[in-house]
């Protein structure tokens, strides 16, 4: 297969299905779980079968297969960290309004960058089911934020201090948000500690910036994509063919 799942699957609970083994299924994505860690084109894909492990059909069994498949297809392509790039970090932030079809809550995607080099990312169902695709961007930026403020500390400890992480969102609402100091009626509902980006933003310790949404590498962490989407975006993730 070329791409770990179609860009129109929809997996629900189908309860019409019949279930699969519990022992064969839980095997299949805990392998993929630990796959994951070095193959980041798959983690939304994985990610959301892992959601179906207490109620487990032959639909989400078919949807693991696929990837599988992918993996099959794929086993030459690996993250590539080239030698002697930069220090400059930079977070992309995304995330798939009510992309889930049991609960309709959102999905982020957030990927970090050290130069050119893919150093963390995380697919994540939001807690907090938004009623915008502004508020789900909005709290997706926050999750940024963290990652942004953690790499700034972590690299303190090699003697590293960055002024500036720069976040790339492609939801302008989003990004009047984190500068807008008056609350909005549109904000009031959104709970307090999201609000920590707009925060963060006033006191410099990062920026939030405008990204085309064809541009957002964390867009592959958040929804299934078509073929030619998906290939642009895994580039851009740094995984590259291994050279013998």
């Amino acid at each position: 297969m070329k791409t770990p799942m179609s860009s129109d699957t929809k997996l629900t609970k189908d309860e019409d299905c019949e279930s699969v083994d519990s022992t064969k299924y839980r095997g299949m994505i805990g392998s993929l779980l630990y796959l994951m860690t070095s193959r980041p084109d798959i983690m939304f894909s994985v990610c959301l079968c892992a959601r179906f492990q207490e109620a487990r059909k032959t639909s989400h069994l078919k949807a693991v297969k696929r990837i599988f498949r992918y993996i099959k297809g794929t086993t030459h392509l690996g993250l590539w960290y080239p030698k002697g790039t930069g220090i400059e970090t930079v977070v992309y932030a995304d995330s798939d309004h009510a992309g889930y079809y049991v609960d309709r809550k959102s999905t982020s995607g957030i990927c970090t960058f050290v130069g050119c080099c893919l150093t963390s990312w995380f697919s994540k169902k939001q807690t907090a089911l938004a009623i915008s695709t502004t508020e789900a961007e909005y709290i997706s930026a926050g999750k940024a934020c963290q990652q942004a403020l953690w790499m700034k500390q972590a690299l303190i400890d090699y003697d590293v201090r960055l002024d500036d992480v720069p976040i790339m969102c492609d939801n302008k609402g989003a990004i009047d948000l984190s500068k807008n100091p008056v609350q909005h009626s549109r904000t009031k509902h959104i709970k307090i500690r999201h609000h920590f980006l707009r925060d963060n933003v006033q006191k410099g310790h990062i920026s939030i910036e405008k990204v085309p949404s064809v541009d957002n590498i964390a867009d592959i962490l958040t929804k299934p994509l078509k073929r030619e989407s998906f290939n642009y975006l895994r580039l851009g993730l740094g995984m590259m063919e291994h050279i013998p």
